[in-house]
């Protein structure tokens, strides 16, 4: 496969005219979600969800039905536009919401869901994904179809909106969403968190975790970023998490040095009680598990790799799933990036390690396009991040991290692909003799067969 033309971007209030083939029983592509408004309200004993989900929306074409996601939960009413729903259906993972009256094609709406249930992951080819009880709360693992577990939604990748989310729940725990925290309020034996994302936010990225948490704000030397970081975390992990973040506002330093200002305006590191398998990414906040409060590289590389995944995965997001390199490649040379920076083993060391790993564990796939099956294998992150050092290497230092810089700041909170890709990069190292980004990248992505490992 050969990549040769840059594709039309997408706007917010656009998605694709096709299914995501990765996930083609997801998602809509007949409207377009602008402002998710969730009211939440969560009985942790039994594990029980009351919600209410206004969506501010726009027709594509026109419609006289829509079809949201909505797995494990039930609807109890709705109404488009203030004009109750009378005829509706769900099944298969969908809610089909007659409307009551038609909509033209350009015009906007709004959908009033309220819905209830005990939500539970969505068990699928990538295991359990969404809403998980906890031992003492809840964690969301949204990526990449847990979204429906807990809200009815329009279940793409490439439909960004802004998000709004309040959530009541037992009193002496914290809920953590995404963006910032504007108020947080008691009453007898509940407590409300309310949480504003302004920022374009795809649907996955979306979460909620509730913990006995204490929000602890990361504190900055002289010289540092001055970013906003908060770190909800239960007491007596609290020394651990410091030992453990101790590096946090360096990785922002480097990072912000390479890919730009960092996306948004705060950012939350969760420290769950539980131990986790891997961390989890969310926009403006990534979750970590108490078994990866340590200081050794494995645990810092996560660290790290959540962090990045601000710039590549929530600001700029896939358009589409087989596009997972852009998230995970990017993400794992960031890890290298921030090796060398730190005074671990250099890129081109990390950049061997995972070449010698890929020789000796081949696996039939090519990971510009792996299937829904192998998208998250390690393949994908280490031989995407060959891709790039490949690039950097053609390029030459100073086009390099120009490209990256420009990559970012242009697609900022938007979805971007590959094509789009190979075209800033053939644009920015139009001078670069023989350079040509589709034929560099075309045996790391399209290939089964492993070409040399980039050298410089």
């Amino acid at each position: 496969m050969r990549i040769l033309h840059r594709p039309r971007h997408l706007a917010t209030s656009e998605v694709q005219a096709a299914p995501d083939p990765y996930i083609p029983s997801h998602g809509s592509t007949s409207f377009a979600v602008e402002h998710y408004d969730l009211e939440l309200t969560v009985r942790l004993a039994g594990n029980q969800l009351e919600g209410r989900a206004i969506m501010t929306a726009k027709a594509l074409v026109p419609l006289v039905s829509v079809d949201l996601d909505l797995v494990g939960l039930g609807m109890d009413k709705a109404s488009v536009d203030g004009n109750r729903v009378v005829k509706h259906a769900q099944r298969a993972g969908k809610l089909h919401l007659q409307l009551p009256t038609p909509v033209a094609a350009g015009a906007e709406f709004t959908l009033d869901i309220r819905y209830s249930g005990i939500p539970a992951p969505n068990n699928g080819q990538w295991g359990e994904v969404g809403w998980e009880e906890l031992a003492d709360g809840v964690l969301v693992a949204g990526q990449p179809t847990g979204a429906p577990t807990w809200f009815p939604c329009n279940d793409r990748p490439d439909d960004k909106a802004s998000y709004r989310i309040t959530v009541t729940t037992d009193a002496d725990y914290t809920a953590v969403c995404n963006g910032t925290l504007i108020s947080h309020t008691k009453k007898s034996s509940r407590e409300t968190w309310v949480y504003d994302q302004p920022a374009p936010m795809a649907t996955y990225l979306a979460t909620v975790q509730i913990g006995r948490y204490k929000l602890l704000a990361l504190p900055a030397s002289s010289g540092q970023c001055q970013l906003p970081i908060t770190v909800a975390v239960p007491k007596k992990l609290q020394s651990k998490a410091a030992a453990a973040l101790a590096r946090q506002r360096e990785m922002v330093d480097v990072f912000t040095q390479f890919f730009g200002p960092y996306p948004f305006p705060t950012y939350t590191v969760v420290v769950t009680e539980d131990e986790l398998e891997i961390p989890l990414e969310a926009q403006s906040l990534s979750i970590i598990g108490a078994n990866h409060l340590d200081t050794g590289w494995e645990s810092q590389r996560l660290i790290a790799h959540e962090l990045s995944h601000q710039w590549f995965g929530n600001s700029l997001t896939l358009a589409s799933w087989r596009n997972i390199w852009l998230h995970e490649g990017f993400a794992c040379y960031a890890e290298w990036l921030w090796s060398e920076e730190s005074g671990s083993m250099t890129i081109a060391e990390r950049a061997a390690a995972a070449y010698a790993k890929l020789l000796a564990e081949p696996v039939a796939m090519t990971v510009g396009d792996p299937g829904p099956e192998h998208m998250f294998d390690d393949a994908v992150y280490k031989r995407g991040a060959l891709a790039l050092a490949a690039i950097r290497t053609a390029a030459g230092d100073a086009n390099f991290f120009v490209l990256l810089q420009r990559w970012v700041a242009e697609n900022r909170h938007g979805s971007v692909s590959t094509a789009a890709f190979v075209a800033l990069a053939d644009e920015m190292c139009g001078d670069v003799p023989g350079f040509s980004a589709a034929d560099i990248l075309l045996p790391w992505l399209y290939r089964q067969s492993l070409p040399s490992l980039p050298l410089g």
